[in-house]
């Protein structure tokens, strides 16, 4: 048998594609090569996830949606990334820093080297990885082997054409109204939406408790199928709902493509509903932190997107001004005139609710959380932080893990 030489392999993947690339012998790093200076591999937090996939050829997708591939033989594991195909920005990349425990001096060395790796679509990964399973495995297998399942598509066309032809000639008219009224999803749908587009979090919460069973039509053989095409079209809908409801276009779009790459990734219907009901919820709760006061302009809008992208930097008026370009002193009186706050006291209120999220749902320290925010020392985190909340930092993670 002829003998491959990983690390060659791994250095020449490495240099064509410029993302990071790992060999693993029997479950052991041996090898690790990036062109992208980083203080710390950022797989540090995913790396039993990933290690876990033990097909030939797989892919991960992390809660930040950056994407691993990972190619195995009975052996070796070589796994690639991470990478993105459209733009990192600050905020993401400073949480995935924070997930990784990179220390608060090299944060900006760490943001700055994920900037450098190259963007790729998944299917560009996928492809590359589907050569290197040839050379390890002898496998010639294509992108649609891994993530495309349907095959011969003239061939499906013929049959759903005579399908439909079948149902046509079978239901009646008075029969064909019958069926069509178990189907309740429009009201369910626009409900859902509204509550994105306002942002109504709480209202979502109530509605949920008491939310009607939805009878849809029939989209795939299966019930799993079933479950992702529905998630699909509902993803589709709460972005654009949320695009009305003030998100920037690009962000709502890209968070679609993100969840709906996660969701092909499921295997169980519990999985499904928990992560549409992820996806629901996040949404609204995006949306609600872009309105403030009762009836927020596109002004306001516009700051409050400002102040989400750069949640994890230090924020100054000064900041928002250049960003808006407008004069420091018409920023402020115009934000106060439309809201009721100052602009200064809203970038902290903001910055308090992020942590809150990251006390409630990871395990990070609070000194790692006060600089993931820009705070100017843990102790000025921890003031803030009780002003507003009411209560420290720990006491909140205590009460909120109960």
């Amino acid at each position: 048998m002829r003998k491959i030489n990983y690390i060659y392999l791994c250095t020449l993947i490495g240099n064509l594609s410029g993302v990071p690339i790992r060999l693993y012998d029997n479950g052991k790093q041996t090898f690790y090569h990036s062109l992208a200076h980083l203080p710390k591999d950022p797989l540090t937090a995913y790396e039993g996830e990933v290690l876990r996939i033990d097909a030939h050829i797989g892919y991960f997708i992390t809660p930040t949606f950056h994407y691993y591939g990972i190619v195995s033989d009975s052996r070796h594991k070589i796994v690639v990334g991470p990478t993105i195909q459209t733009e990192n920005n600050d905020r993401t990349l400073r949480e995935l820093a924070l997930r990784c425990n990179v220390p608060p001096e090299d944060a900006g060395a760490f943001i700055n080297g994920m900037k450098t790796i190259v963007h790729m679509p998944l299917d560009s990964i996928m492809q590359m990885l589907c050569a290197v399973n040839y050379i390890m495995n002898g496998e010639a297998l294509n992108v649609g082997d891994i993530t495309i399942y349907d095959s011969e598509q003239e061939s499906l066309r013929s049959m759903l054409l005579q399908e439909q032809a079948a149902i046509d000639m079978t239901i009646d008219n008075s029969t064909r109204y019958e069926t069509d009224k178990t189907h309740n999803t429009l009201a369910v749908e626009r409900t859902i939406m509204d509550f994105i587009r306002k942002g109504d979090v709480e209202g979502l919460k109530n509605w949920t408790k008491k939310a009607p069973a939805v009878r849809g039509g029939v989209l795939a053989g299966n019930q799993l199928r079933q479950m992702k095409n529905t998630f699909i079209v509902s993803t589709t809908l709460a972005a654009r709902a949320a695009i009305s409801g003030g998100m920037d276009a690009n962000d709502a779009l890209t968070l679609s493509d993100s969840y709906i790459r996660k969701c092909e990734l499921l295997n169980s219907e519990e999985s499904i509903m928990n992560i549409q009901f992820r996806m629901v919820s996040d949404y609204t709760e995006r949306v609600e932190r872009l309105h403030v006061g009762e009836n927020a302009s596109g002004f306001v809008t516009d700051v409050a997107n400002f102040i989400q992208h750069n949640i994890s930097r230090p924020i100054t008026t000064e900041d928002v001004a250049k960003a808006m370009y407008m004069s420091r002193s018409r920023l402020s009186t115009r934000f106060k005139a439309e809201t009721g706050e100052n602009l200064s006291d809203y970038i902290v209120r903001e910055k308090i609710e992020e942590a809150k999220h990251l006390l409630s749902h990871t395990n990070e320290s609070l000194s790692a959380i006060s600089a993931y925010l820009a705070f100017s020392s843990q102790s000025h985190f921890t003031r803030q932080f009780k002003k507003i909340a009411g209560r420290t930092p720990g006491e909140y993670r205590e009460r909120s893990r109960k």
